[in-house]
């Protein structure tokens, strides 16, 4: 009786002790500036190199405006792709597939240029934005110690999000994709966070694919907030 009486103490210290998912989220908007300073970022734009091996280089550009609209340009070797998600719809110029003339976003690719378009990230405000967002358990990695969780946005799809427990910031995703026809588990890591306008952003971004030796990194040089994006920039070319 007194052993069972001690493990019910043990078991209810180590529960008071767990952080819950609102008390990670919170200390997550925290990290990245607060909720004031993020409500001031109305628009956004990020420059810098994407880095795929030697002699692959490319300049990426980033503009993102409330409501959730976003347009990200790729040049390399003198072509520029454009893909474009303006809040309803998504659309995109491609030369290196092919596509010289606007099309229209579909499936993945159409969904994933929505969730880019939200400047905060899915887990500020997760309940009024439709989504679910659960504990996975604790994690130890290469920065140390961090909080997994696992949102379910309200487009259905599931993202792994992992959130370091000494910054409060994002750290690791994890999500599956479609490429080429096959589900890949793919894998982004977030370091090297600076302060624009009172926001924490992250300057270096590794995208890899979960067995596959390569990697892309991307070095963010600027980052503007509210700079003047007009609506032309959102709007399908013609």
């Amino acid at each position: 009786m007194r052993l069972l009486a001690a493990a019910a103490v043990l078991l209810a210290a180590s529960l008071a002790g767990a952080e819950t998912v609102d008390e990670i989220v919170t200390r997550y908007v925290a990290g990245r500036g607060g909720r004031e300073a993020l409500a001031a970022v109305r628009t956004l734009r990020m420059t810098g190199r994407l880095v795929a091996g030697p002699g692959r280089e490319a300049i990426v550009r980033r503009e993102i405006a409330r409501p959730n609209r976003i347009r990200t340009e790729f040049e390399f070797q003198g072509t520029t792709g454009i893909y474009v998600w303006d809040g309803t719809a998504g659309w995109r110029v491609s030369p290196l597939d092919g596509s010289l003339e606007p099309e229209p976003l579909t499936g993945e690719a159409a969904s994933l240029s929505a969730e880019q378009a939200d400047i905060d990230g899915p887990l500020a405000d997760w309940r009024a934005k439709g989504h679910r967002v659960e504990l996975v358990g604790s994690a130890t990695l290469a920065g140390g110690a961090a909080h997994e969780l696992e949102v379910t946005l309200k487009s259905g799809g599931t993202r792994r999000i992992w959130i370091d427990d000494a910054t409060g910031l994002v750290v690791k995703t994890a999500s599956t994709r479609s490429v080429r026809g096959h589900a890949v588990e793919v894998e982004t890591t977030y370091s090297d966070y600076r302060p624009s306008a009172g926001v924490a952003f992250a300057r270096s971004i590794e995208i890899g694919s979960v067995g596959r030796p390569g990697r892309l990194r991307i070095v963010v040089e600027s980052v503007e907030t509210n700079p003047v994006l007009e609506d032309a920039r959102f709007r399908m070319l013609h």
